[in-house]
């Protein structure tokens, strides 16, 4: 019984992680971020990756609830857990995946956004198109883990 309330406990925080993640995509999508930084970006110096307007100073903090939590949810409650497994290996799964597609968005930015040198126009914008092309994919793998991990707690209370 305590295993499945450690379950229960890490996937209200999965949710909040998922959600925190989820919206922030949503807002950088919506009021394009990536345009604004690539735009600033080349100005003869490198910016940092965590200077102000960077979405690593409001991402890093919440990165403990989002897959390692799921991950740590799965394992806690495979064997207590059987009803809600399938949600469990779902929320882990989507959360992976959206981690993996940030892995990928990360070494973009890079290139994008904290260089010093400017990207040449036709190049800024294929990377733009495929940056909003991949955040597209991180947000369908962030909604589903954050469903995945309310159903998840859902099952498991019961």
């Amino acid at each position: 019984m305590r295993r499945q309330q450690l379950t229960a406990r890490l996937m209200t925080l999965a949710q909040f992680g998922h959600a925190h993640w989820f919206f922030g995509n949503v807002y950088e999508a919506v009021v394009r971020i990536p345009d604004r930084l690539a735009a600033e970006a080349g100005c003869g110096h490198a910016r940092s990756p965590l200077a102000p307007g960077s979405p690593l100073r409001y991402y890093v903090p919440v990165l403990p609830a989002t897959f390692p939590v799921a991950l740590a949810a799965l394992w806690s409650g495979w064997d207590d857990c059987p009803e809600g497994r399938r949600w469990l290996v779902v929320a882990a799964s989507c959360s992976v995946s959206g981690a993996a597609v940030t892995a990928v968005l990360v070494h973009l930015n890079l290139r994008l956004f904290f260089t010093a040198e400017q990207v040449p126009a036709a190049e800024r914008e294929e990377l733009l198109r495929t940056w909003y092309r991949l955040n597209a994919v991180r947000l369908v793998a962030a909604a589903g883990a954050w469903i995945a991990a309310r159903q998840a707690a859902a099952h498991i209370a019961r």
